[in-house]
C-alpha cells in the first residue's frame, strides 16, 4: 500500500555534529551511517520502550516538515520552553507531494497547544474555534478535546504527526481514533504515530518500525512486545500477576 508521499523516505542530509547526545541513541546509527528510512503506507508506527528515541524521532521529522516543536499546525510559533532536540536541523524529508493540511500533536504540550489557539481566538476576525468544534479545548476533558481536535481540525490531504495519543484516550475512545485515522486516510492524509498502544498498532496495513537497541526494524504488529505482553497478561492476568508478585517477594527476602 502506497501513502500520499508527503512522507516518502527520511534521511539525514549532513552528520551530526560529534559532541550530540542524539549520537547515543542505538536507533538512529543506521540514519547515521547514511541509510533511509521510508514512509511507504499511508499509517506508520514508530514504536520501541521508553528512551527509544520514538518521541525524538518523530519530533525531528516534524521540525523538519516546518512544524513547530512544541505542536500544533506549521503557522504555530509559540514557545513555552526550548527543549527539542536538533535532529530536525539535520534530517531532510524526501516527499513526492505537499499535504494541503498539517497538525503535530504531543501529549506533553497538548495544553500549551489548547492555550495558543484560545490567544489566537481573541484576536479581530472570525472565530478559531469553529475549526476546533467551536468550544475551547480547555474547556472539554483531555480526550474530549484530543477527539475534537482529530473530528474537526483534521481534513482530508493532511499530514499529522501524532505523539502518543492514547495518553489522553480510553480503549473505547483509542477505537474512534482508529475510524478517524481510517476515513482521513481514505481522504489522502498520511498519518506517522510513535505508541506504545497496541490497540492504535492494530490499523490494518501499518508499517510498524521498532526502535531499539539494534537500531529501527520494520516489524509485524503480532511480532511486537506491546502486542505479546498485553495478549498474555489479558489471556491469563491472575498468572502474570502471580508471577509479577513472587519475584517481587523474592526481591524483599533477599534484601538484608
Amino acid at each position: 500500500m502506497s501513502g500520499p508521499g508527503y512522507i516518502r523516505e527520511i534521511f539525514l542530509g549532513r552528520p551530526l555534529p560529534e559532541d550530540s547526545w542524539l549520537n547515543r541513541l542505538p536507533a538512529l546509527a543506521q540514519l547515521r551511517a547514511g541509510e533511509r528510512l521510508a514512509f511507504d503506507s499511508p499509517v506508520t508506527f514508530l514504536v520501541g520502550e521508553n528512551g527509544a528515541g520514538k518521541s525524538t524521532l518523530l519530533e525531528g521529522i516534524a521540525v523538519a516538515c516546518g512544524f513547530n516543536p512544541e505542536g500544533g499546525t506549521r503557522n504555530f510559533s509559540f514557545s513555552t520552553r526550548d527543549t527539542h532536540s536538533a535532529l530536525g536541523d539535520y534530517l531532510t524529508v524526501s516527499r513526492s507531494a505537499y499535504p494541503r493540511d498539517g497538525f503535530f500533536l504531543r501529549a506533553e504540550s497538548f495544553y500549551n497547544a489548547a492555550s495558543y489557539i484560545d490567544r489566537l481566538d481573541e484576536e479581530p476576525g472570525p472565530s478559531l474555534l469553529d475549526s476546533y468544534g467551536g468550544v475551547s479545548l480547555h474547556a472539554q476533558s483531555h480526550g474530549e478535546s484530543f477527539l475534537a481536535l482529530v473530528q474537526n481540525r483534521f481534513g482530508g490531504e493532511g499530514l499529522y504527526l501524532l505523539d502518543e495519543p492514547e495518553a489522553a484516550l480510553s480503549p473505547a475512545r483509542q477505537l474512534t481514533l482508529l475510524g478517524q485515522m481510517r476515513l482521513l486516510a481514505g481522504e489522502g492524509s498520511q498519518f506517522v504515530v510513535a505508541t506504545h498502544s497496541p490497540i492504535l498498532m492494530a490499523y490494518p496495513g501499518a508499517a510498524v518500525y521498532l526502535l531499539s537497541e539494534k537500531g529501527i526494524e520494520r516489524t509485524e504488529y503480532r511480532h511486537t512486545e506491546h502486542y505479546i505482553v498485553t495478549r498474555r497478561f489479558l489471556n491469563d492476568p491472575e498468572r502474570m500477576l502471580g508471577m509479577l508478585f513472587a519475584d517481587g517477594d523474592a526481591d524483599q527476602r533477599e534484601e538484608p
